[in-house]
């Protein structure tokens, strides 16, 4: 995939006919979410199988909760492994936060604090997870709305797990742009700090604003002309990769997506074509 210039689309229940109609939107690959799909039978195991057929598919997980004190859930990545080689799965990822504890889902993923004894920890639970899932792991840079007991900077703290434990990145460049104007820090250089040689794929997506100095991630909205530009830049500094379009509820009517997807596409043109990679831009 990573040859070629892909724009996907998450795959989401309400709008899974407009990927199979002739006249809908097709991306060229999806995004689900496992734990939705995992043993799914019935109608909607049909409705999976078609579009897996048609499309090239990552899974990008909600419960992995790499960065909890108990052990990874092996049931659960028992069955995750089965689903990758079923599904013919390049990418498996999931989110570099915390999401349980003593075994009580907090139904949130909830920012991981910024020390060296986190590091440590969590680049543990990573190797384990590679291990068992025989593949890289790909952990996405989180939203969060207040640090905890940091030691280290955010940039430091995702750079150190990568290059520790050999995963690798999935840079959501909204969420760059949501904790910069939250944390009132420049996202220029929060990118220019990031690994961007082991970032796997892009997320893009909309946010809200709640107060004149607090956005929320909600993958609800547009995406805003900012959040084009953060993209726009960030991608001048690296080699193609997939890019996805995040879109979870509110959903729009599909000539709305084709467009937001549509300029995504404009702006890798502008910066992955072999022109541009021969002039030595990238």
């Amino acid at each position: 995939m990573k040859e070629d210039i892909n724009i996907g689309l998450g795959f989401r229940r309400e709008i899974a006919g407009n990927f199979l109609e002739e006249g809908g939107i097709h991306p060229d690959f999806i995004e689900v979410a496992p734990e939705n799909w995992i043993d799914m039978g019935g109608y909607w195991g049909d409705v999976f199988k078609k579009v897996t057929d048609k499309y090239p598919l990552i899974l990008h997980g909600l419960s992995l909760s790499i960065g909890s004190p108990e052990k990874p859930d092996w049931e659960f990545l028992k069955k995750v492994k089965q689903l990758v080689k079923d599904f013919h799965v390049e990418i498996y990822s999931d989110h570099l936060t915390f999401a349980k504890m003593d075994n009580a889902h907090l139904y949130d993923l909830l920012p991981i604090p910024f020390r060296e004894d986190a590091v440590k920890h969590v680049v543990q639970r990573i190797k384990e997870v590679q291990d068992f899932l025989e593949r890289p792991l790909t952990l996405e840079n989180a939203s969060y709305y207040t640090s905890v007991a940091a030691e280290m900077t955010e940039q430091q703290f995702i750079s150190s797990i990568v290059e520790e434990s050999g995963c690798n990145l999935l840079l959501d460049v909204n969420n760059v742009y949501v904790n910069a104007f939250n944390h009132q820090y420049d996202a220029q250089e929060f990118i220019d700090s990031m690994p961007l040689e082991r970032v796997a794929y892009i997320h893009m997506a909309g946010h809200y604003k709640i107060q004149p100095d607090l956005i929320i991630d909600t993958h609800s909205e547009a995406i805003i002309d900012p959040v084009f530009d953060l993209f726009d830049y960030t991608i001048e500094k690296m080699g193609p990769v997939p890019v996805l379009l995040e879109r979870d509820f509110n959903f729009p009517e599909m000539e709305e997506l084709k467009t937001e997807m549509g300029r995504l596409k404009s702006i890798c043109q502008k910066n992955w074509t072999s022109d541009v990679i021969q002039q030595g831009n990238i």
